[in-house]
This record gives C-alpha cells, sequence and structure tokens, in this order.
C-alpha cells in the first residue's frame, strides 16, 4: 500500500505583483487546496492548524502538545484536506466557536473511518454548537456507548459525547 501524500504548504500561480488579483491570492485558501488535491490528501499538522486560525477556530490540547504520538496532545498531523475543509463550513454555517478537542493523536479507536485516519475530529462542547447540531440535524440513533447520534444530510455523524462531540467527517 502506498503512504498518504502529506501537504505540508502549497503553492498556486499567482497573479502579476501588485494587481488587485495579486493582493487578494496572498490569503491561503483551503478550496485552492481541495481543488488541486483530492480530499482524501492529508495536511501536516501546521498547515491544517492555519486553516483552523484563519477560519476563526482553535484547537486544545490537555496536554498543552500537538505530537500525533502522545493521547494527551491534540495533533492534526495527517488529517484529510476534507475534514478540515468541512469543520470550517461547519463553524460558518453554525456561527459558532469550535474549539478542536481531538485529532488525529493516538488513543482513538482504530478502522477505517476514524481518527487516526483523518475522517474524525473531537470539538467542544458549548450551548451554540449543541443548539446548532440537535436542531438542525435529526437523532438517527444510539451508539453503543450510549451516545446519541445525530446525521447531516451530507453524511455527517455526530456523536454527543458526554465531553465533546465526536464527528465524522465522509
Amino acid at each position: 500500500m502506498t503512504p498518504p501524500v502529506i501537504i505540508r504548504s502549497y503553492s498556486v500561480i499567482l497573479p502579476r505583483r501588485g494587481s488587485a488579483k495579486h493582493r487578494a491570492s496572498q490569503t491561503p485558501d483551503l478550496e485552492q487546496v481541495r481543488a488541486r488535491n483530492a480530499p482524501m490528501v492529508r495536511m501536516s499538522h501546521d498547515l491544517a492548524a492555519g486553516f483552523l486560525e484563519e477560519a476563526g477556530m482553535r484547537y486544545k490540547s490537555s496536554g498543552h502538545c500537538t505530537n500525533r504520538q502522545v493521547f494527551t496532545c491534540t495533533s492534526l498531523e495527517s488529517v484529510r484536506t476534507g475534514t478540515i475543509s468541512r469543520i470550517i463550513e461547519l463553524k460558518e454555517e453554525s456561527d459558532c466557536r469550535i474549539t478542536v478537542t481531538g485529532g488525529t493523536e493516538v488513543g482513538h479507536a482504530p478502522g477505517r473511518y476514524s481518527h487516526g485516519a483523518g475522517y474524525k475530529l473531537d470539538i467542544a462542547h458549548n450551548r451554540c454548537i449543541d443548539r446548532y447540531i440537535t436542531d438542525h440535524y435529526p437523532r438517527t440513533e444510539t451508539r453503543g456507548d450510549g451516545s446519541p447520534l445525530y446525521r447531516s444530510e451530507a453524511g455527517t455523524i455526530f456523536a454527543d459525547e458526554p465531553d465533546h462531540w465526536d464527528i465524522l467527517f465522509r
């Protein structure tokens, strides 16, 4: 099996220096990354964190670290471009504060559509995002651990765990 491609940075062809289009193109654009690379392509932690920050989001680690091999860290290393794009869309649609508390670090359940595979993120509960998810998406079932599940039309699954939302972006 071929290892996944990890984008650590990206470049685009810029318009003529000094033009209005050139100035506008200086801001990183996740859609350009997604358009040039399939949503399955992986991103480095720094690139993914930069897109979250630009969108007004942050990530938080109980261990105050980003090492993917330490379970108390919050790492975005090798997260899918599609996952980052969709969490940003959730923030824009909900107009809620979103804090990512879990990414691709060890300590999550394994599997094809897992945190480690770059498909899932954990976000902190807050009144705004809790209300948005429960008001906008139907409750579909209850997961084996007792967490209520909500599903968007796009297939995103939100598991309401006691201390965070566990979100699967497929």
